[in-house]
C-alpha cells in the first residue's frame, strides 16, 4: 500500500471517529472543557419572566447544583419579551457558556436563538415548557402538564354536578395550553360543564387581576375559574375579592406555590395541581452535566404532578415548594 493511500485512509478514519463522537446534537466542544477541574464552567439560564416565584424556585434549584460543582450560573429575565430573550441567549453565547437552560417566552419566536446555539455548538436544556422546534434542544424537562388539567377537571366534577367555567390562560406558552387541553378533554361530553369564557393572560398575577375585572364588568355568570398557573388563579381571586364575590366561585390553579397553598388553607382556592420546581431544577442540572460528560440523556423527561386540595394539604409544606 502506497504512503499516500495509507495517509488518506488514516485521515478518513480520524474524520469518521470525530463525526461519531460529535453525533450527539452539539458535538464535543464543551464536554472537553470540563476536564480541567480548576476552570469553572459557565451556564446560562433565561426564563419567560422572573415575576413569578415558580421560576425563582426553579432557578435556585439549578443554581444549587451548578455551584455545588464549583461552576457558575448566569440568570437573565426577558420580562415576557422574546426579542430580549433571544438577545440574552446571544450574549450568553458570547460569554462562552457551556450550556443554557431556557424557558421560552414564545415557543415559536425563540427559534432563531435555538439555531444560534446549534451553530455555536452549545447545548440547550429546555425547562418547564416546549419549544416548537425540539430538534434544537438536547433535552426537555417538563411537568406532566396535560395531567395537571385533568386533575383539576376531575376534582371539580367530583364536587359539582354542573359548572359555568371561565378559563384564563397564556396562549403563547405550550405548557399552559396543554394544561387547558387536559381540562377540556376531561369535561368533553359532559354538557353540564360549560366553558362560558376563555381569556388570554401573561401568566402574571397583576395581568390576570385586570382580566378578571374586565370579565366581572360584563356581568357574566360563572362559578368556576381555571387559571393556567397559580399567579393567574391568584390574580383572578384578587379581583373577585375586590368585588366581594369570591365565595360563589371555585378557583383552581396549577403550580403548587406557597401562596396558592395558603389560599387553599384559608378556603379561598379549591385546588392547585402541584408542579415540583425544586425537583425539576435538580433533574435539569444533572441532565446538563450528564450531557456534557457524554452520557446518554433522554430527549424528554417528565416530572409528575399532584393535585393539592384541603383534603391532602397537610402532606405538603405550605410555606415552600416541592
Amino acid at each position: 500500500m502506497g504512503q499516500k493511500k495509507r495517509l488518506f485512509i488514516w485521515i478518513f478514519v480520524l474524520a469518521l471517529a470525530a463525526a461519531i463522537s460529535g453525533g450527539a446534537f452539539y458535538g464535543t466542544k464543551r464536554r472537553t472543557e470540563g476536564a480541567d477541574s480548576h476552570k469553572p464552567l459557565k451556564f446560562g439560564a433565561t426564563y419567560m419572566t422572573m415575576n413569578n416565584p415558580y421560576f425563582t424556585a426553579l432557578n435556585e434549584s439549578i443554581r444549587e447544583v451548578v455551584e455545588s460543582n464549583g461552576d457558575i450560573l448566569i440568570t437573565r429575565d426577558p420580562a415576557q419579551d422574546q426579542k430580549r430573550q433571544n438577545a440574552q441567549i446571544q450574549e450568553m453565547l458570547d460569554e462562552g457558556v457551556a450550556g443554557i437552560f431556557v424557558n421560552p417566552v414564545d415557543w415559536e419566536e425563540i427559534t432563531p436563538a435555538l439555531k444560534a446555539c446549534q451553530a455555536a455548538r452549545v447545548p440547550l436544556f429546555n425547562v418547564d415548557t416546549d419549544v416548537k422546534e425540539p430538534q434544537y434542544v438536547a433535552t426537555s424537562i417538563q411537568s406532566d402538564n396535560y395531567q395537571a388539567g385533568v386533575q383539576c377537571a376531575r376534582d371539580m366534577m367530583a364536587k359539582r354536578d354542573s359548572a359555568r367555567i371561565v378559563i384564563m390562560n397564556h396562549y403563547n406558552i405550550r405548557s399552559t395550553i396543554q394544561r387547558v387541553q387536559g381540562f377540556l378533554d376531561t369535561i368533553e361530553g359532559h354538557s353540564a360543564y360549560q366553558v362560558v369564557e376563555e381569556k388570554s393572560t401573561t401568566s402574571e398575577l397583576e395581568v390576570a387581576m385586570e382580566v378578571m375585572k374586565q370579565i366581572l364588568d360584563t356581568d357574566l355568570e360563572f362559578d368556576v375559574v381555571l387559571g393556567g398557573n397559580d399567579p393567574t388563579a391568584l390574580g383572578a381571586l384578587a379581583a373577585l375579592q375586590m368585588r366581594h364575590v369570591e365565595d360563589r366561585v371555585m378557583i383552581y390553579g396549577i403550580d403548587g406555590s406557597p401562596d396558592s397553598k395558603a389560599m387553599i388553607q384559608q378556603g379561598y382556592m379549591e385546588g392547585t395541581s402541584a408542579q415540583r420546581p425544586i425537583r425539576m431544577g435538580r433533574i435539569s442540572a444533572q441532565a446538563a452535566y450528564d450531557y456534557l460528560a457524554g452520557k446518554k440523556v433522554k430527549k424528554n423527561i417528565t416530572v409528575e404532578v399532584t393535585l393539592i386540595t384541603r383534603d391532602n394539604l397537610d402532606e405538603f409544606d405550605v410555606d415552600g415548594w416541592q
